[in-house]
């Protein structure tokens, strides 16, 4: 069997192409049956976020199950295979495991390091195995790759500096305060950059938003996103008076805030800390106003700085990311080479049971005159006996499997011990299974 990735994100695809390939709640499981009874697929998980849709499967051949996949994409989203199919990437066994463990840890985010992916990834699968479209092969991948994120998350600083304006400016701010509980947040002006980083001041403790603008109405509706008030620029001075953060973005022709506008209010805010974002282009809030005493003041240039120098570490924390995926990577194939063997020893272990119990059948008939204590220890000797001569083969058959001639060493295997026909039980068996779940799903 083999692990076939199709998947279009951000790099491949623009947005008006991405959302014509959005699965909604309800449709990706629908999607997930349709896809698990599909000629060739074996076990399948869709993930789909905003910014990518990844399908991954389980299937006899790459070609075979390249073919299924895009053949259902086609018909599920209406659309014709050549219109989308430059937008694809496709990759199979390695690549695919590598890319799936680079989405999980955020190395493949439009945000280098984002956390929020994870969560995303764990619930593709959970859905998946829920409605059992997953088997033995990506129970074990997805938790091996949801399991490393975490460790990966917690062992490197991917995910710990901001790589955003945004989040630039709520560090610094607790560099200034420790804590935002409590404070206050002014908005000057009604700019996207500003209510986003109102946004995450106000999830991070800041209880209180005020909204200053030209327009009162426009504050209005700014200030109702956090449950504030609004006030007009005429009554900014009374609002400085109780502000902790300002955060201003008008598009102003000269300074909003001066620094001698300031000053008196500093005095009667007896000199209690202000941290000043100004986010404005032009500035809205005068460079002076850095020579006030506890009046702390950045404007976007200083903190696209600290986006920078945060990308710069982690691109280095990436790089130590890409050794420890190579490890994982390494350590799913070696399990995933030798799955092969797990029906061989099956089958193996079940015709020496077959033995030892026809041999101890025979011997309770020949020797009818001895006790159930002393069946008992023969029959506990001699199966140690077995397992004993069992176990070097065993353990050879499972470190041959793992090189590049396994299949080889598997088939000779099974011809040596004469298993054919118990593997070709096992394997009716397991159709048999797969069609059972097939009607259960139908």
């Amino acid at each position: 069997m083999d692990i076939l990735l199709l998947g279009l994100n951000y790099k491949t695809a623009p947005v008006e192409i991405r959302e014509k390939f959005t699965f909604s709640d309800d449709g990706t499981a629908r999607a997930l049956h349709l896809l698990s009874q599909t000629k060739s697929i074996a076990e399948c998980v869709i993930l789909g976020t905003c910014n990518r849709t990844e399908i991954y499967v389980v299937c006899d051949q790459l070609n075979v199950g390249r073919d299924y996949v895009l053949r259902f994409l086609a018909e599920w989203f209406g659309v014709d295979k050549e219109s989308f199919k430059q937008h694809l990437y496709i990759k199979g066994n390695e690549e695919a495991i590598e890319h799936l463990f680079r989405v999980v840890c955020g190395l493949d985010s439009m945000v280098v390091g984002e956390t929020q992916i994870l969560g995303q990834v764990r619930d593709a699968f959970l859905l998946a195995q829920q409605l059992k479209t997953t088997g033995t092969v990506f129970n074990m991948l997805f938790k091996q790759a949801v399991t490393f994120a975490k460790r990966a998350h917690t062992e490197t600083g991917i995910g710990q500096n901001a790589v955003s304006v945004s989040y630039a400016a709520v560090e610094l701010g607790k560099k200034i305060f420790g804590s935002f509980a409590g404070k206050e947040v002014l908005i000057v002006g009604a700019g996207k950059m500003s209510e986003l980083t109102a946004k995450h001041l106000h999830a991070n403790g800041s209880q209180h938003v005020r909204v200053a603008n030209r327009t009162l109405e426009r504050a209005r509706i700014l200030a109702e996103k956090f449950k504030g008030d609004a006030c007009t620029m005429e009554q900014l001075p009374e609002a400085l008076l109780t502000a902790d953060i300002v955060i201003s973005s008008t598009g102003a022709a000269g300074y909003v805030i001066t620094k001698e506008q300031l000053m008196p209010i500093m005095k009667r805010r007896k000199h209690r800390p202000l941290f000043m974002i100004d986010i404005a282009v032009p500035r809205d809030l005068d460079p002076g106003l850095h020579e006030l005493d506890n009046v702390y003041l950045y404007d976007i240039d200083d903190l696209e700085g600290i986006v920078a120098s945060n990308l710069a570490e982690r691109s280095r924390e990436a790089e130590r990311l890409e050794g420890m995926i190579a490890d994982e990577i390494v350590a799913f194939t070696t399990w995933y080479q030798t799955l092969g063997v797990s029906p061989l020893i099956a089958a193996l272990r079940e015709k020496a049971e077959a033995i030892h119990s026809e041999g101890m059948r025979k011997m309770e008939n020949k020797l009818s005159n001895l006790t159930e204590r002393e069946l008992h220890i023969i029959r506990k000797t001699t199966k140690g006996m077995i397992n004993q001569l069992l176990h070097d083969p065993v353990v050879r058959l499972k470190e041959m499997a793992a090189k590049s001639n396994g299949d080889d060493v598997l088939d000779m295997f099974s011809t040596i011990f004469a298993l054919e026909e118990t593997l070709e039980r096992f394997e009716r068996e397991a159709d048999w299974e797969k069609e059972k779940k097939t009607l259960v799903l139908s």
